[in-house]
C-alpha cells in the first residue's frame, strides 16, 4: 500500500465511494494541489478491495484513462500492475476498443479519405483560387485517390504516431476521431464496452477531447456502468480539451476544495484568480508538522511591475536577488535543479534569448514546417536529432574518458563499424581513425569553439562517425543550392549557428536551467516560482496579460465574444495564470513587464489579485 492510498480520506473521497457502491457516474472538480490523482488512486484501490475478486472471475476490468505515459506509470506505481486495471493513455484505450473491428476501421478510413478529397475539390472549385494552389490541390487529390485504391489491399490496420493509410497505419488524430464515431454509430459496441469495463475513470478530464467525453456520456446514458471524470476546468490550458463536463441525469457532482500544496499567501492569490471563473474557493493550504502539531505555511506572494525595456534579463536577476534577501533564501539565486526554482515564460523563444540559443530557435521555428518547430523543445526535430541524440552525448562521454559509451554509439551508428564493412578488414586501423575523428569532434564542440553546426556535420559525414539523414545532403556540399524542399531555408539557418547554441539548447532541453514554459509545468510543483508576464516579448495573441489585468483595451472581437458568452482571451489567460501561480510550494513571484508602469500598477491594484503590500516596482529593487 502506498502513502497516497493510505492517506486520510477527504469528504470528496467518501462521496466517490458512495458512487462506486451504487455504480453511479460522477464528475469530480478538484482544484490545483488538491490531490485529484490521489482521489483517483484511492478509488481504484477501493474497487480492488471491494469488487476485485468478482470482477477478475468474470473477466471484467476497471479502465483508467489518463493523459500521458508518465501519468500511466505514476498510477501503476501506486496501485500495482494488476489484471483488474486497464491503465492507459486515451489513445491506447481507444485503440484497444476498436482494434478488433477491422471491417469498421476500413470503412471509416475510406470515408475519411473521401472527406479529405471532397474538401480539396471544394477549395479547387472556389472562385479566386490561385493557379499554383489548384495544381497543388490536384496533386493532393490524385495522391488521396491512389491511397483510397490501396485500402483494399490492407490486411490489417495498426496504430502508430502518424497515419499512412495505404500501409494500414492510423495516427493519433485518427484514433480520436475513429473510435468515438464508431461508438456513436454502433449500439452493440457501446454494450461491449460497458460489459468489459463496468467502471471507467478519466483523469485530467478537462483536457480530454470533447468527442471522447460525449462517447462516454452516451454509453453511460444507455448502459449500466459507472463513469468517473476527475478534472479541473480551471486548468484547461490546451485548445482541444473539453473543459467542464456536463452532467447526465442522475450523475453526482463532487467538489474537492482542499489545497495541500500552496502556502496561505499563494492560496489567497489563486482564489482571487479563480473567483471570476467557477468561484471555487480552495481551503486548507500547505502545512508543516512541528511537535506533532500541523502549522500553516505562510510563504510569500509578490508581483513586480517593471518597464518593458532592453534590460529585462538584468531586471529578472535583480528580482531574484531581492527575493533571496527578502526571504533569507539563497536558493532563489540557484540555476541548478536542486535549487527548485522555476522561471516560467510563455513561449520557448523567451528562454532561448536568455539562455543563448535564440538563433537556433529562430532557425528551426520561424516559418518552419510544423513537424520541425514542434521538435525544438525536446530535440526531436530532424535537423537536431543527430546532435542531441548522439554527438553531444558522445562529446560528454569522451570528455570524461567514458570509452564504453563512445564505442556503444559508434557501434550502433557509424557505417564504418557495420558488419558488412568490417568483413575481411583489420579493425585496429579503423578504430584508430575513428578515435582521431572523435578527438576532432571534441575540439569542434568544446566551449569557445568557433565551429558552426555545418562544419561539425561535414566532419561527421567525411569521417563517417554517424550515418546522417539524406536530407542533409544538399546542405553539406561546398556550394549549397536551395532545392525547393520544405524547410530548406530553416535548415540552412540552423547549420549556420555556432556550436555554443547547441549547448545552451541542451541545457534547456534537459531542464538544467531554471526556465520552463507556462504550459510545460502543469502538474508540477516547485518551492520557488517566478512567473514572467510579457505580452510584447511573447507575441502570442491567444493570451494577453494586459487585457486580463485591465491595462490593455479589449478588441471589438474580444467584446463580441464576451457578450456572446464564448471563450475569450480573458478566459484563456485567467486559466493559464491560475496554473502558473498554483505551482508554488513556498514563494511566488510574478514579474510583469509593461510599457506603462503607472497604468499597469493601477490596474493590478484594482484587480485585487495581490495584496497592496505585495505590489512592487523597480525602485524597490535597488
Amino acid at each position: 500500500m502506498t502513502s497516497r492510498i493510505g492517506s486520510p480520506d477527504t469528504l470528496a473521497d467518501l462521496k466517490v465511494r458512495e458512487c462506486l457502491k451504487d455504480a453511479r457516474s460522477f464528475v469530480m472538480v478538484a482544484g490545483a494541489g488538491s490531490g485529484k490523482t490521489t482521489s483517483l488512486i484511492k478509488a481504484l484501490a477501493h474497487l480492488q478491495e471491494t469488487h476485485g475478486a468478482a470482477m477478475r472471475r468474470s473477466g471484467k476490468q476497471v479502465a483508467c484513462i489518463t493523459f500521458t505515459d508518465v501519468a500511466v506509470g505514476e498510477i501503476l506505481r501506486d496501485v500495482g500492475v494488476s489484471s483488474l486495471f486497464h491503465v492507459s493513455t486515451i489513445h491506447s484505450f481507444l485503440w484497444s476498443i476498436i482494434r478488433p473491428f477491422q471491417t469498421d476501421i476500413a470503412a471509416w478510413v475510406l470515408a475519411r479519405i473521401d472527406e479529405k478529397i471532397s474538401k480539396r475539390q471544394e477549395h479547387h472549385a472556389k472562385p479566386g483560387t490561385r493557379a499554383a494552389t489548384k495544381v497543388r490541390l490536384e496533386e493532393e487529390i490524385a495522391d488521396l485517390e491512389a491511397e483510397r485504391e490501396a485500402i483494399g489491399l490492407v490486411e490489417k490496420f495498426t496504430y502508430e504516431t502518424g497515419s499512412r493509410y495505404a500501409e494500414g497505419i492510423l495516427g493519433h488524430d485518427d484514433i480520436v476521431r475513429l473510435t468515438p464515431a464508431c461508438i456513436t454509430d454502433h449500439p452493440l459496441l457501446r454494450r461491449v464496452i460497458a460489459c468489459q469495463f463496468p467502471y471507467i475513470f478519466v483523469d485530467e478530464s478537462q483536457d480530454t477531447q470533447p468527442a471522447v467525453i460525449e462517447a462516454l456520456r452516451l454509453i453511460a446514458a444507455e448502459e449500466p456502468l459507472c463513469v468517473g471524470f476527475f478534472g479541473d476546468p480551471m486548468q484547461k490550458i490546451y485548445g482541444a480539451g473539453a473543459g467542464a463536463i456536463a452532467l447526465n441525469a442522475g450523475w453526482a457532482e463532487i467538489t474537492k476544495p482542499e489545497n495541500f500544496r500552496c502556502p496561505t499567501s499563494v492560496l489567497g492569490v489563486i482564489n482571487a484568480i479563480r473567483a471570476p471563473g467557477d468561484g471555487l474557493i480552495q481551503i486548507r493550504g500547505r502545512t508543516v508538522e512541528v511537535d506533532d502539531v500541523e502549522h500553516p505555511v505562510e510563504g510569500t506572494a509578490n508581483i513586480f511591475i517593471l518597464p518593458a525595456d532592453n534590460q529585462r534579463s538584468e531586471r529578472l536577476a535583480a528580482v531574484r536577488t531581492w527575493l533571496a534577501e527578502e526571504t533569507a533564501d539563497e536558493a532563489w539565486l540557484s540555476d541548478l535543479r536542486e535549487g527548485d526554482v522555476r522561471l516560467l515564460i510563455l513561449v520557448h523563444r523567451m528562454a532561448a534569448r536568455r539562455l543563448g540559443f535564440a538563433d537556433l530557435y529562430a532557425a528551426l521555428n520561424d516559418g518552419a514546417p510544423q513537424s520541425m518547430s514542434e521538435g525544438i523543445a525536446d530535440g526531436t526535430a530532424w535537423p537536431l536529432r543527430p546532435l542531441t541524440q548522439y554527438l553531444l552525448p558522445m562529446f560528454v562521454a569522451a570528455r570524461i574518458d567514458d570509452q564504453f559509451t563512445v564505442m556503444s554509439i559508434l557501434r550502433a551508428e557509424s557505417p564504418r563499424l557495420q558488419p558488412e564493412r568490417l568483413c575481411g578488414k583489420p579493425v585496429a586501423p579503423i578504430l584508430a581513425s575513428l578515435r582521431q575523428a572523435v578527438d576532432k569532434l571534441v575540439a569542434m564542440l568544446a566551449d569557445g569553439s568557433p565551429s558552426t553546426v555545418r562544419q561539425v556535420l561535414q566532419h561527421v559525414r567525411d569521417t563517417e562517425l554517424l550515418s546522417l539523414a539524406d536530407r542533409f545532403g544538399t546542405h553539406l556540399v561546398a556550394k549549397p543550392v536551395d532545392d525547393g524542399g520544405s524547410g530548406y531555408a530553416n535548415v540552412a539557418a540552423f547549420l549556420a549557428c555556432g556550436v555554443g547554441e547547441l549547448w545552451a539548447h541542451r541545457r534547456y532541453m534537459l531542464e538544467e536551467s531554471p526556465f520552463a514554459t507556462h504550459h510545460g509545468v502543469k502538474g508540477a510543483q516547485f518551492e520557488r516560482v517566478l512567473v514572467v508576464l510579457d505580452d510584447e516579448e511573447a507575441a502570442y495573441n491567444l493570451y494577453s496579460y494586459g487585457k486580463y489585468l485591465g491595462f490593455t483595451p479589449l478588441s471589438d472581437n474580444d467584446e463580441a465574444r464576451i457578450a456572446a458568452g464564448e471563450e475569450s482571451v480573458l478566459d484563456r489567460t485567467r486559466r493559464l495564470f491560475y496554473v502558473c501561480c498554483s505551482r508554488a510550494l513556498k514563494d511566488l513571484a510574478v514579474v510583469l513587464f509593461v510599457p506603462d508602469v503607472a497604468a499597469a500598477r493601477a490596474a493590478v491594484t484594482r484587480s485585487e489579485l495581490f495584496p497592496e503590500y505585495g505590489i512592487r516596482e523597480l525602485h524597490q529593487l535597488n
